[in-house]
């Protein structure tokens, strides 16, 4: 029997994480890396899973949702959790790494292994009958991103991050806000409005154009022309310009009739209605400036953030309309994706796309069932979120626990509800695990 050779396309955290997976397996594997002969903007050294920004992985902890995603990925053996085990520098409670003795760990693994083929090319075709995982990343060649937008539709395939910020809804004060649509055109329960007064809301635009923001790289400053604009830029042109656009309050009228000074609005961000956006409120200002003025808001006072605003050079595709639950293009299922490139945002969760597209395929190649994770694991609500978030709005998502399926009942504190989401998933990937006869390492 042949065994067929898989295609990598990036040697990222997902590229190699998934070659790691296949490469264990038996399966050949061709990773191909183009770094070695062009590298973008961000990419300093020769070795693989370059880690561009911070060298944090953040939490261990299981009250973090990180914290539990590094614990289901030591259960198939996660070369990058090893990795960093491997390099780690002290950082109190966090996973942080020397970033070249983290990268280096991987290149040398992949290179004496056998069934990988490290291939020093760019790529500008797809096989249209090999396998294939693209993992090429949130800063994907031009020519690559014509052929990703060629086999996918150019619509599809996005530029770059323009994100408003994502609270919980359990951490919203009911008491302050209500429920309408503008004009009350569909669902009453569209939107949480939070109104604001005339003395409110000249507060808040004081407190948001003396922000602090985020310096840009010089290839993202072009953004802005982009049809992007950060609210606090907007802000700076002139009151109306929020008056007449992201907070504008007409049509959004109180049940007694009255009209608020300025409206911000929040709308549903998932299936499971656990999470909600700031309509309008792209931003580029630093995280605690956006906690800060986010508290600001009436019935936002204790607002808990699981992804803050960001406006960012991002290649990323419309995963809700081109991807299945498998990490598996829906019209062409030879081709698999993986990494920031489907709309994840972090170094420990694209590596948690590279083991569940690779152990789809080896299903895919074995002729067996594919492999839906649980969507109470952290790796299954990364997926879940990720193929069923909105179509027209799609905005990549990190870990955390909004995400995760709630549990009914009340819980004393926010570490012991989050502390009985990670027992509960860890059970039950122990038990997926068992049932679909996977690799099991030594966490359980």
């Amino acid at each position: 029997m042949t065994i067929p050779t898989i295609n990598i396309i990036g040697a990222g955290l997902a590229g190699t994480e998934a070659a790691y997976q296949l490469a264990r397996r038996g399966f050949k594997v061709n990773l191909y890396e183009t770094k070695r002969l062009i590298k973008n903007p961000v990419q300093k050294q020769n070795s693989f899973a370059e880690l561009v920004c911070s060298n944090s992985l953040r939490s261990e902890s299981l009250t973090n949702g990180i914290g539990l995603l590094k614990q289901e990925m030591l259960a198939f053996d996660s070369l990058i959790i090893k990795a960093a085990y491997a390099s780690r520098v002290p950082a109190g409670g966090a996973l942080a790494v020397d970033r070249h003795q983290f990268s280096e760990y991987i290149t040398t693994w992949l290179t004496n292994n056998s069934n990988v083929t490290l291939i020093d090319q760019e790529v500008t075709t797809i096989d249209d009958k090999a396998i294939t995982l693209i993992a090429s990343g949130p800063l994907t060649t031009s020519k690559f991103q014509t052929t990703i937008q060629a086999l996918l539709g150019q619509e599809y395939f996005y530029f770059y991050d323009a994100a408003a910020p994502i609270i919980t809804k359990d951490s919203i004060d009911f008491t302050k806000v209500y429920y309408k649509s503008r004009y009350d055109q569909g669902d009453s329960k569209d939107y949480i409005n939070c109104p604001m007064s005339k003395d409110e809301f000249e507060l808040w635009v004081q407190a948001l154009i003396t922000a602090e923001t985020v310096a840009l790289h010089d290839f993202e400053k072009e953004i802005y022309f982009e049809g992007c604009m950060p609210i606090e830029v907007m802000a700076k042109r002139g009151i109306k310009s929020l008056l007449f656009g992201s907070l504008k309050p007409v049509g959004l009228e109180t049940s007694s009739g009255n009209r608020p000074y300025a409206v911000v609005q929040l709308r549903q961000d998932d299936a499971i209605d656990t999470l909600y956006n700031l309509v309008g409120f792209q931003t580029n200002l630093k995280f605690p400036e956006q906690q800060r003025l986010i508290r600001m808001i009436p019935g936002l006072a204790n607002a808990q953030i699981v992804r803050y605003g960001v406006i960012h050079k991002n290649n990323f595709i419309n995963s809700p309309i081109l991807l299945n639950q498998f990490l598996q293009v829906k019209k062409h299922h030879n081709i698999f994706f993986a990494g920031q490139i489907i709309g994840v945002e972090g170094y420990v969760e694209s590596a948690a796309t590279g083991i569940i597209s690779a152990l789809n395929i080896t299903r895919f190649l074995n002729k067996k069932s594919m492999l839906t994770f649980p969507p109470e694991t952290m790796m299954g609500a990364l997926v879940n979120y990720i193929v069923n978030a909105s179509k027209t709005n799609f905005q990549p998502m990190k870990a955390n626990f909004g995400i995760i399926p709630a549990f009914e009942q009340h819980f004393k504190s926010k570490n012991e509800k989050y502390l009985a989401y990670s027992d509960r998933a860890l059970t039950i990937l122990k038990h997926f695990i068992i049932n679909n006869n996977l690799n099991m390492e030594s966490i359980f």
